[in-house]
Parts: C-alpha cells; structure tokens; sequence
C-alpha cells in the first residue's frame, strides 16, 4: 500500500472507536486445514451475487442452468446455514471487516447526499470508520495484490467531495473497476476506474457483466508474482434484469406454471438433494403475495416472461464466472485458489404484486403496457423488477424475502472450494455461518491476521470466526450466536433457537411481540413457540439487547416510514389471515 493511501486509511477514527473499545476480540478459532499442506499464500477469489435467493441456484435445488456455480459446489462444500444480513451495503461490511454491520457504520444502505454531522456518534454514516481494517488492507500487508471489481456500495454520495475516503483504492485495493452505488444499468453503467469516473461504454453488444469478468481475468494475469485477492461483485441478479433476448428464451414457458407450482418443485427437489431436512414444512405463502391461481392469462403470460428474464440473467452470470474458472484452469491458477461464493441477500421484494417494467422504483406501468412491450424486456429499453412474489419460490423453503428478518430474508447461498483441501468435496455444511466469518476465514487461510492497533490506532475488534475448521468437518463448531437488526425489525440466533420480532411503524420496540421457532424441528420457520416457551423467549429476547449493545450504538433504529410502507412490512402482522 502506498504510504499516502495508508495514512488515509489509519490517520483517524470515528465514533464506532468507542464501541470497538468496550468490545472484547474474539479468537479466531483457526483450525487444521484438510489434504496436503496448503501454500502459505493462497490466491483467494470472493464472488458476490446480487438479490440471488438460496434457491436460485442449480446446487441449491433451482431449475435455472448454473453449471459452473454447480462446479465449485461439486469441487468443495455447499454450506446451508449461511446468514447474510438481508440488505447489500450492510452484507457487504461484514463480509470485508469481519465485523458486525451495525459497529462499523452501516446499518442499512450506503447512501445519502448530505453529510453527517461528524460529532452525532450514534448515527450510522452508511461508511466504513477509518479505525475498521478491511481484509484487502490486511491482506496487503502480506503480500497480496487486490484488487475490486463490480459492486462496491460502500460510500455514500456525499464522499465524492470529501477525499473518496470510503472507495476502494482507499481501503486496501490496489486496482478498482465498477460501479460505486446499489444497482446499475447492465447497458449504461457509470463507471468508475480506480479514482476516477469514466465514460460509459458504446461498444455494440455491450454488457457490464462480460466487461467486469473480462477485467477480473486481466487483473489475474497483470500480477502473477504474487497471491491475489480478487473480488468480484456482480451486478446480477439485482434489477434491472436485463440479459441478451436469447438467455430469456431459454426458459419460454418454462414459467408458466407461476410461483406456487415452482415453489412446490424446488422444495421436493431441495429435499432430494439433502440440502433441507426431510422433515421440513414449506411455509404458506405469506399475506399480501396473490396466488397464481388467482392471475388473469394477461398476468400469467407476462409475469411468466419476467421470471423467465430472472433465470436468462442468472445463467448468463454463471457463464461469466464460468470463463473466470476456466481461465484460472488454464493459467494453472485453479489449484491453488480459495473459492467463496455468497449471495448479499433474499430474493428482491421491492417489485410488489406488479412488477416494475420502464422504471426501476415506482413503475405505474400496466400490465397490458407491459403485455405490449413484452418483447423488449431485458432489452436497453427497460428496467425490469420482478413481481414479489417470485422472491418467495427464490428463497424456498423459507418465509419471507429480503429486507425481513426471517430466514428468507437473511439465508443464502454459499459455497466453497479449494481444491485439493477440501475433506468431503460435494459435501453439505450445517454449521451456522454469518457474514461477519468470511473474513476472518480469508485472513486465516492467508496467514494475514488483522491488526488490533495501526499507527497507535486501536482497531474495533473482529467479531467474526474463521470456518476454515469445517473444511475438514461436518461436526466442528464455529458459533451459536448472532443477533440481526434492519429497519427495526430484529432476530437473534442461540443454537437451534431463532426468535423474530417485527416492528410495527410507530411504536415503542419495547412491546414488540416476539416469535420463536426451533430451528432443528423447523427449518423453515412455520410454527411460533413462544407461546410454549415463554422463559426461552425472555432469555432471548435478552440476549439480543446483550449483543445489540455490545456491536452497536444505538441497539435499535427506528425504521424509515417511507421503505416501511413501500415494502409492506405490515404484511408480516396480517399472516394467520392470508388472502388466497
């Protein structure tokens, strides 16, 4: 790192000192690796998909094509509990600090044109704090060559004017390619390079997926004399879907059956696979989501072309990801690369019952406008959101999608391969996993442990485990418990006990009612407890204000009346009396 940029990254703190100091660290809970004895510096590439629900993908029990995801599933391990934070920008500062999203500043999204006040501590920036190492910068210091590319999400608007302290060539990156905010057009993206906005691309043919995976396999061969961190962060599958005409062909009809009966085959295909318990019962589908059964044949036919436009754009992904692959094959890379491969979230609620078509939030357009242009969806001349309920079959078996603090919203997929060392390849992992544990896996794998003080600046402590021990076990513990808070609706993990609250706009959280489900009996979520175990839900219900005041400041947000409202959170509270 050049000593300008390191003084930018460490010259100062903000408020989330205060909590990092009262914050005892947690032990990285290293393990043995399996197989041969790995290269001290393994290259490590960490693949982020977009609003991909864990039953979007081909290995997760999905329909849509993923052979090359299926691939890495195929060569390492398929984890089954992975827990993401239900938003992007809050996902995405986990996933790079190893640190709850809540202590480093980004509680919900990365946005916002005003700048804070810098002495009101408590607010979140929706930017990472200058005393929070990042694993590239940790990374760095070892050796690594960084580099970013795609999403980052991680700056709000206002940073532009104050140094880009927040972009990634100021937080461990040595090279950026991408888009700063949360989705962009596929066609048109604003891009930036490096420090620097450049000119969207003209190039007939253009899409930004190709282009970022054709600089991912740039960024591999510029520096093979050193281990490499490649992070890769799709745009896809977040709206706007919009992938080449022929990728949606592929799936003509294929959707008409609509989002009951798909949900139906992906669990009874999730079951078969062991990637859910035998056991498990699917969830209704939740209140305010209408029954297919109940569409007009003008609905039918043109929501079934928007999903046949979600699983084109999933499958032109996997291909991308597919020439990263093949391209490490064949450069003689692949044996000696780390694999992860997350979603940042549930499957996207934000399209409602319609759907949005000419623009991306807010759409008024009717179904028979859609039903008129339904040859151009996918194409430049839209921006497609697909209709909710859709999210549901993608987070099958689960309840809910993201932005909800129910298994649905936070569960996702996540795989891992290192070929060579892995003990069980193919293999299912069970163990409990959040985001807040990738990075701590990444630097234990790369002998690059983060630093508790740089240039006399104590750092907030990582609060994450390495899961590098279940490479090599199905049995081996990482954690027990997690709490989770968005928008003022909240969760806590103890074990196989997972207990909900959601928020009603307005109201003291104080008499939010709390729901608890047994986890091991019921993955899915479908039968409160709390009623039959009261004392379990106070203890709890505890523990959550235990580790909310421990990881952050204030514990809870009063949630934003206008995202409440546009997406129908109050659903959650009209369930035992779903319309069909």
């Amino acid at each position: 790192m050049n000593p300008s940029r390191f003084l930018r990254t460490v010259g100062f703190a903000f408020g989330a000192a205060a909590i990092g100091a009262a914050m005892p660290a947690l032990s990285s809970a290293r393990g043995p690796g399996p197989g041969p004895t790995p290269p001290a510096h393994p290259n490590v590439v960490l693949i982020v998909l977009d609003d991909v629900g864990f039953a979007d993908l081909g290995a997760y029990g999905s329909e849509i094509a993923t052979p090359n995801i299926d691939s890495l599933a195929r060569d390492g391990l398929k984890y089954v509990r992975f827990d993401s934070k239900a938003i992007c920008s809050a996902t995405r500062a986990s996933l790079l600090t190893g640190r709850n999203n809540q202590t480093v500043r980004m509680e919900d999204l990365a946005s916002g044109k005003a700048v804070p006040d810098p002495t009101d501590l408590s607010a979140s920036k929706g930017e990472l704090p200058r005393n929070v190492e990042t694993v590239a910068e940790a990374l760095h210091r070892v050796g690594y060559s960084t580099t970013a590319i795609g999403k980052w999400h991680l700056a709000p608007e206002y940073d532009a004017l104050q140094g880009k302290l927040s972009w990634p060539l100021q937080r461990g990156f040595d090279r950026f390619y991408g888009f700063l905010s949360g989705w962009t057009d596929q066609y048109r993206p604003k891009l930036v390079a490096d420090n620097a906005s450049i000119p969207t691309p003209t190039t007939p043919g253009y899409h930004f997926s190709v282009d970022i995976t054709d600089h991912a396999i740039a960024a591999l061969d510029r520096q093979t004399q050193s281990p490499q961190f490649l992070y890769l962060a799709y745009g896809a599958a977040h709206s706007p879907l919009q992938v080449p005409k022929s990728y949606i062909d592929r799936y003509a009809a294929r959707y008409d059956i609509g989002w009951d009966a798909l949900r139906a085959q992906r669990f009874a295909r999730q079951k078969k696979l062991g990637i859910i318990p035998a056991h498990t019962v699917l969830p209704p589908r939740g209140a305010g989501d209408r029954a297919w059964s109940s569409l007009g044949d003008q609905e039918k036919r043109v929501f079934s072309r928007f999903m046949a436009t979600y699983a084109g754009f999933v499958t032109h992904t996997d291909e991308q990801i597919g020439r990263l692959i093949d391209h490490l094959k064949r450069s003689g890379q692949y044996e000696n690369t780390l694999f992860v491969l997350i979603s940042d979230n549930g499957a996207a609620s934000e399209g409602g019952q319609r759907g949005a078509f000419f623009k991306h939030y807010g759409d008024t357009t009717t179904v028979d406008e859609m039903a008129a242009h339904l040859d151009e969806i996918g194409g430049p001349t839209t921006l497609p959101l697909y209709q909710r309920p859709w999210a549901m079959a993608g987070v099958t078996p689960y309840r809910r999608y993201k932005l909800w603090p129910f298994a649905g919203g936070v569960r996702t997929p996540m795989i891992v391969a290192w070929p060579g060392r892995i003990g069980e390849v193919g293999g299912i992992r069970r163990q409990f996993v959040d985001a807040i544990d990738i990075a701590p896996t990444i630097v234990d794998i790369a002998h690059a442990p983060f630093s508790q003080s740089i240039s006399g600046i104590r750092q907030i402590p990582v609060a994450g485990r390495s899961i590098r021990s279940t490479f090599a076990s199905s049995t081996a513990r990482v954690r027990d418990v997690q709490f989770f808070e968005l928008r003022g609706n909240r969760a806590v993990t103890v074990g196989k006990w997972r207990a909900v609250a959601m928020h009603r706009l307005d109201t003291d959280f104080a008499i939010d009612d709390w729901m608890l489900f047994d986890t091991q009996k019921d993955p899915a979520e479908t039968t409160d407890l709390a009623a039959t175990y009261p004392e379990k839900i106070k203890q709890l219900k505890q523990i959550w204000w235990n580790e909310a005041r421990r990881y952050s400041n204030p514990p809870v947000t009063k949630p934003n009346a206008a995202l409440y409202r546009f997406n129908h959170i109050d659903d959650a509270f009209a369930d035992e009396s779903r319309p069909e």
